[in-house]
């Protein structure tokens, strides 16, 4: 049964409803904070990701933060920040920012769904799917910049490279 049959029949679902949905088909922790949010834990290969969808009906707007923890030392900030241009130039859907404060990395991504629009089961999948995907993809990238003394373009090799086959 596809996750989108779950919703069959019901005329105006709330998108948080939705992503409670999955985050139930997924076996994600999650907390619904309130109506119009919730924050769930994703596990990735990297690290475990933070992620909260928020709706804005003013803006009819879905909301996802994807956090995980950052913390560059202060002498590689300029390094760091030119990894994360270049990041964000290969992202299409979606960007990085970091937190300096809270030494966290985020990525953000709104679904603008002006006009009644309503977004559907797979693409909220789909959408918190690519937050996690991006997040694992450049992971290893801003720790090569961080810690391994690599240049960010020699970091983004890492990034945009394939891997073929399967172990």
């Amino acid at each position: 049964m596809s996750l989108t049959e779950d919703f069959f029949g019901s005329d105006d679902i709330h998108p948080i409803d939705m992503v409670e949905t999955l985050a139930q088909h997924h076996a994600w922790e999650f907390d619904r904070v309130a109506d119009d949010q919730i924050a769930m834990a994703v596990e990735g290969q990297w690290r475990t990701y933070s992620i909260t969808l928020a709706w804005s009906p003013q803006d009819e707007t879905l909301r996802l933060i994807c956090t995980f923890e950052m913390d560059p030392p202060e002498e590689k900030l300029p390094k760091f920040f030119e990894m994360l241009n270049l990041v964000n130039d290969g992202c299409w859907a979606g960007a990085f920012t970091y937190w300096h404060e809270q030494r966290l990395m985020v990525y953000r991504y709104g679904l603008v769904l002006s006009g009644g629009q309503q977004a559907g089961v797979e693409q909220i999948d789909t959408l918190i799917s690519a937050a996690v995907m991006s997040s694992e993809r450049y992971y290893p990238a801003f720790q090569l910049v961080n810690w391994g003394n690599q240049s960010p373009e020699e970091a983004m090799q890492v990034a945009i490279a394939e891997a073929y086959g399967r172990a």
